[in-house]
C-alpha cells in the first residue's frame, strides 16, 4: 500500500465518522440525576479509565515528508492506556502499545534502493505521556454529551529492532549499542494525534484515533538516509475504554458543566434561600432604620431616648433628657432678624461645620412648625480677590439651604443671598475678626 492509498483510506473514515456522529447526536442522551456540583472538585467525579486497543501500524504519517521505501505493509499494533482526568476538558494519559512495520522497494527501478528491497521492523513496545484535551465537552444542543472529539500530544520513548531483505528481526540477536550486546535500541519519540470518542453506557466507550509518531532517530527502518531526515510512523486504532470508580459518581470526561451549572441555578431550594436572605437583609435595614429613628429630632435616636418628646431646641443629654430648655426668642419683624446665631466657615471652605448642626436643627424645627420663608445671606472674609470671595459666600449660602431643604423645609420657602467681603461685621485685619466675617446669616421674610 503506499502513501496515495493512505490519504484515501483516511479520507473515506472521516466521512464515516461524521455520518456515525451525526446518527449519535441525534438522540438526546438522558440526563443523568447526580449530587454533583460545578464547582465542588474532582472527588464527586470518576476520573480514571483502562482502555484497550487495536489497529494498523505504518512506517508513514498523514503530514507526508520522506520515506526510505516505495511501498509499506499493514500491520497489526495492539495496546493499552491508563487515563486521569484533570477537568471537564483535560487528562493525562499513558498510553504502552508494540506491534510490527514493514515495507519494501518493490516501485523502485530494479526493485530496491542501494540494494536494500525490504525492512521490517519488531516494535518491542512504545510507551508515552500524553495530555488529552477533549475539544467538544461542552454541548450547547443537548444535556449530556454522546459523541467526544479529542486532540493528543505527548512524549514516550520506543524499543525496537530492524532487519533488511528478507531478515527476521527476532534473529537478530544482541546486536545493538557500542558493544553489540543490546538487543533493542531505545528512542525517544513524540506522538501527536486525534481522535473520536462514542459513548457506548456510563461506564464504557468505543474510541477511534489516529496517532502520529515523530522518532528521534534515523533508523527505525534499519536505513539511514541521506538527506538524515527523522523516521516516523502511524497508528490507526480502534479500542474500548473502561471508566473505573464508583457507579454512584458520574464520569468526569463526560460532564457537560453548562447543565450543571443551569441546574444549580434553576434549583428551588437555592432559590428558596436567596429568597430568606433577601428577607434576612430587609430585617436588618430596618433594625437600622428603627436605630437612626429620631422622632423628636434632638439628636438622640428613639429607642434609646428618655424623653421622647423633647422641646425643639432643647440641649439634652446621651440619653435624650432635657438639660436646657430653649429659649423663646422674638422675630423682629422691622430687622427681620430670626434671632439664630450666625454660622461660621472654615477658611476658604463652604462646608457646614458639625457644631453648626443644632443651629440648622432649631430654624428647620421652626420654618417646619410654623412657615413662612427665610433669606439666608453667605458673607466671606477679605483674603482672596472680591469676584471669588462673593462665589464662595454664595456658596455658604447654598450649603445653608441645602441643609434646610433636606432637613424637610421647603426649598420655595429658603432663598440665598451671597455679599462677598462687602459687609463684615468684624475687622478683617486681625484673624479673630477674618473668623467672624466668615460666615451665613438669616433673616425671616
Amino acid at each position: 500500500m503506499n502513501y496515495s492509498t493512505l490519504k484515501k483510506g483516511v479520507a473515506a473514515s472521516l466521512v464515516a465518522l461524521m455520518g456515525a456522529t451525526s446518527l449519535v447526536s441525534a438522540q438526546d442522551a438522558p440526563a443523568t440525576s447526580s449530587s454533583a456540583k460545578v464547582f465542588g472538585g474532582r472527588g464527586q467525579y470518576r476520573t480514571w479509565s483502562l482502555g484497550v486497543n487495536a489497529g494498523v501500524l505504518a512506517p508513514v504519517v498523514l503530514t507526508g515528508g520522506s520515506n526510505d521505501f516505495t511501498n509499506w505493509d499493514v500491520n497489526l499494533g495492539y495496546g493499552i492506556s491508563l487515563r486521569k482526568q484533570l477537568g471537564h476538558a483535560f487528562g493525562l494519559e499513558g498510553n504502552v502499545f508494540r506491534g510490527k512495520l514493514s515495507g519494501n522497494n518493490e516501485d523502485a527501478p530494479g526493485g530496491a534502493k542501494m540494494g536494500v528491497r525490504e525492512f521490517e521492523t519488531e516494535l518491542a513496545y512504545s510507551a508515552d505521556l500524553r495530555g488529552v484535551v477533549n475539544v467538544a465537552t461542552v454541548d450547547f444542543l443537548r444535556r449530556e454529551n454522546s459523541v467526544n472529539f479529542f486532540v493528543t500530544a505527548g512524549y514516550g520513548v520506543a524499543a525496537y529492532r530492524a532487519a533488511l531483505n528478507g531478515a527476521d528481526p527476532k534473529n537478530l540477536g544482541e546486536v545493538y549499542g557500542d558493544e553489540g550486546d543490546k538487543k533493542y535500541i531505545k528512542e525517544a519519540y513524540i506522538p501527536v494525534g486525534a481522535g473520536i470518542k462514542f459513548k457506548v453506557s456510563d461506564r464504557v466507550s468505543f474510541n477511534l484515533a489516529y496517532t502520529m509518531n515523530f522518532v528521534d532517530g534515523d533508523n527505525f527502518n534499519g536505513v539511514y538516509s541521506a538527506t538524515g531526515s527523522k523516521d516516523k510512523f502511524s497508528y490507526s486504532s480502534a479500542g474500548l475504554e473502561f471508566s473505573l470508580g464508583s457507579k454512584a459518581k458520574p464520569n468526569l470526561d463526560w460532564v457537560n458543566p453548562l447543565a450543571m451549572m443551569y441546574d444549580e441555578l434553576k434549583d428551588p431550594s437555592l432559590r428558596q434561600e436567596v429568597e430568606a436572605l433577601k428577607n434576612r437583609v430587609a430585617n436588618v435595614e430596618k433594625s437600622v432604620d428603627d436605630l437612626k429613628k429620631d422622632s423628636d429630632g434632638d439628636g438622640v435616636a428613639d429607642m434609646f431616648d428618655k424623653e421622647p418628646n423633647s422641646a425643639p431646641g432643647a440641649v439634652v443629654d446621651g440619653s435624650g433628657r432635657t438639660i436646657k430648655f430653649p429659649e423663646t426668642t422674638a422675630v423682629a419683624p422691622a430687622s427681620g432678624v430670626t434671632g439664630f446665631e450666625a454660622i461660621g466657615f472654615e477658611f476658604n471652605s463652604s462646608v457646614l461645620k458639625t457644631e453648626s448642626y443644632p443651629t440648622l436643627d432649631k430654624l428647620s424645627s421652626v420654618l417646619r412648625e410654623n412657615g413662612g420663608k427665610v433669606t439666608v445671606n453667605g458673607h466671606a472674609s477679605s483674603e482672596g480677590t472680591a469676584a471669588y470671595n462673593m462665589k464662595l459666600s454664595k456658596d455658604r449660602a447654598n450649603s445653608v439651604k441645602t441643609y434646610l431643604v433636606n432637613s424637610g423645609v421647603n426649598a420655595s420657602s429658603v432663598m440665598t443671598k451671597g455679599y462677598g467681603e462687602t459687609m463684615p461685621i468684624a475687622s478683617n485685619d486681625t484673624e479673630e475678626g477674618r473668623i467672624q466675617n466668615r460666615r451665613v446669616e438669616t433673616t425671616r421674610n
